[in-house]
């Protein structure tokens, strides 16, 4: 259980930390830049913790997959980004394969 829970906290810091790479405005804004590496590192580290009880591959997949699907929304409702047909399907895809994994893990 403990894994997961670092799982969870590795992808809200990836989360904060992509948000915070769009509002560095490529470094220009040095305390979104200084908030990216800090995130970013704190991700890793909360990853690296959780795959000492998680399959390195669904864990991998669960951080990247879940973090696409969030920065995706954040990108709809914060940046007015659009949302088209192929990236709804493309992350479909993307959850299916998350769960493929974690079901492939136990059996």
């Amino acid at each position: 259980m403990k894994g997961w829970l670092l799982l969870l906290f590795a992808i809200v810091l990836e989360l904060t930390g992509t948000l915070s790479m769009k509002y560095s405005d490529g470094f220009a804004r040095v305390l979104p830049s200084i908030m990216m590496f800090v995130c970013y590192a704190a991700s890793f580290t909360m990853l690296n913790l959780a795959i000492k009880t998680i399959d390195v591959s669904v864990a991998y997949a669960i951080w990247s997959g879940v973090g696409t699907l969030l920065i995706t929304a954040a990108g709809v409702f914060l940046f007015k980004e659009t949302l088209t047909a192929l990236k709804i399907a493309s992350i479909m895809v993307i959850i299916f394969g998350v769960i493929g994994l974690n079901v492939a893990s136990r059996v």
